[in-house]
C-alpha cells in the first residue's frame, strides 16, 4: 500500500517536471525568434548600407562624368611650346563653360583640338575676329599698335641681353599683316621659337576651342590660378 502511494508520488514529481520543462521550451520560442528577427535585421541594414553606396559611387562617377564633359577638364602640358610660363608635365584645369558666354580675348590661355593631329595644343590668344595682326621678330602689332606682351618680357630681354632675337626660328618667325576672320581666333606658343601654332596651323576655329586654362594643380609646388595678360 505505501509501494503504490509512493509510486503515485514519483509519478506526479515527473508529470510536474516534463510540465514545466514543457512551459520552460514555450518560454524560450519568442526569445529564440527575437534572436533570429535581430540576426535578420542586421544582414538587412549590412544590405541596405551596401545599396546606400553603390547609389553614392553611381551619382559620384555621373557627376565627374558631367563635370568634365560640360564644365572642366584636366589637361597635361606636353612639349616646350609654352615655355618660360608652363612646362612639360604639368597638369591644368580647364574652364570649358567660359567660352560658351562670352568670346575669347587676347592674352587668355587656351586649349584646343588640333583634329588633323589628332590632340590638344596649349596657346595663347594673341588675335580675335577682326585684329589686324602682324609679328616682326620680336615686335607683335594688333591693329597698327605695338603691344606689350609681359608674359614673355623677361625672355625677350634675357635673348637681347645675348644679341638675338627670342622670336628667330625659321621661316614662320614673322608674321605678315594679316586679319583674324570671323569665328576664329590667331594663337601662338610663347616659347616663339619652339611652337606650332597659327603660323604653322592656321587660324582655330571657335569649335575646336575647348576652353580657357584657368588653374596649375599639379605639381603641387606649382598650385595656382593662371594669370591672362588682357591687353
Amino acid at each position: 500500500m505505501d509501494s503504490q502511494q509512493r509510486n503515485d508520488g514519483t509519478g506526479n514529481d515527473h508529470d510536474l517536471k516534463d510540465t514545466q520543462d514543457h512551459a520552460d521550451f514555450q518560454q524560450n520560442i519568442p526569445t529564440r525568434a527575437a534572436v533570429h528577427a535581430s540576426g535578420s535585421g542586421k544582414q538587412g541594414g549590412a544590405y541596405k548600407e551596401i545599396v546606400e553606396w553603390i547609389k553614392a559611387l553611381v551619382i559620384a562617377v555621373v557627376l565627374v562624368f558631367l563635370i568634365r564633359q560640360f564644365l572642366f577638364s584636366p589637361f597635361i602640358v606636353d612639349g616646350p611650346s609654352m615655355q618660360p610660363n608652363f612646362e612639360t608635365g604639368e597638369r591644368l584645369i580647364v574652364n570649358k563653360i567660359l567660352y560658351t558666354i562670352r568670346e575669347p580675348k587676347f592674352g587668355e590661355v587656351v586649349v584646343f583640338d588640333v583634329p588633323e593631329q589628332g590632340r590638344k595644343f596649349i596657346k595663347r590668344v594673341i588675335g580675335v575676329p577682326g585684329d589686324k595682326i602682324r609679328l616682326d621678330g620680336d615686335d607683335l602689332y594688333i591693329n597698327d599698335k605695338k603691344i606689350d606682351e609681359p608674359y614673355i618680357k623677361e625672355a625677350v630681354e634675357a635673348a637681347h641681353a645675348e644679341g638675338r632675337l627670342y622670336n628667330e626660328k625659321g621661316s614662320t618667325s614673322d608674321v605678315a599683316e594679316l586679319v583674324v576672320p570671323e569665328d576664329t581666333i590667331f594663337a601662338l606658343g610663347d616659347n616663339r621659337s619652339d611652337s606650332t601654332d597659327s603660323r604653322v596651323i592656321g587660324f582655330v576655329s571657335d569649335k575646336e576651342v575647348v576652353g580657357r586654362a584657368d588653374i596649375i594643380f599639379w605639381p603641387l609646388n606649382k598650385l595656382e590660378f593662371i594669370k591672362h595678360w588682357t591687353k
